[in-house]
């Protein structure tokens, strides 16, 4: 059982990590940077930018010194906070497993482009007419917002579960 449950935790980091990873390749190669491609009319599109910040660019202007330790050197040792509590918690439900594991996945892919590139790759852009509109995202943001749904579904889900028992 420990077995198959370190190998469900090294699988979902390892293919969050390998998807977001050829996903950038393949915009970095085939979208000219900077300029729209519909994918779904106006509503999917595909833009290729290098955000140097974190979530939607912020913190792209800070000093040099403070942006490595608040971009790279701190989300590091966070993400290996979150890899050893992942491992070690062993009372942690499946939601859990899943969400944090895809969230310590898509937090490694977006720290391995800051340090190997200087930036993130992001490449996706909904704008479904005011009505709903995302900033330009990638693969690996897209993991880390899902492994918090999951998260607050599951908290829902056992906090049912434990009222009903």
């Amino acid at each position: 059982m420990k077995l198959s449950r370190n190998i469900s935790i090294i699988s979902i980091i390892l293919s969050t990590i390998a998807i977001d990873q050829i996903s950038k390749v393949i915009v970095r190669a085939n979208v000219v940077p900077y300029q729209e491609s519909h994918i779904l009319g106006k509503y999917f599109t595909l833009n290729n930018v290098e955000n140097t910040g974190a979530f939607l660019g912020m913190g792209s202007d800070l000093n040099p010194t403070i942006k490595l330790v608040f971009l790279m050197i701190l989300p590091v040792f966070v993400l290996g906070y979150l890899i050893y509590y992942i491992f070690k918690n062993k009372d942690m439900d499946t939601y859990g497993l899943i969400a944090l594991s895809s969230i310590a996945g898509g937090g490694i892919a977006n720290v391995f482009d800051r340090i190997v590139f200087g930036s993130v790759t992001d490449f996706l852009h909904i704008d479904l007419g005011g009505v709903f509109r995302t900033g330009i995202f990638n693969l690996a943001d897209l993991s880390v917002t899902s492994g918090m749904i999951i998260l607050l579904i599951g908290s829902y889900v056992n906090r049912k579960k434990d009222i009903e028992s």
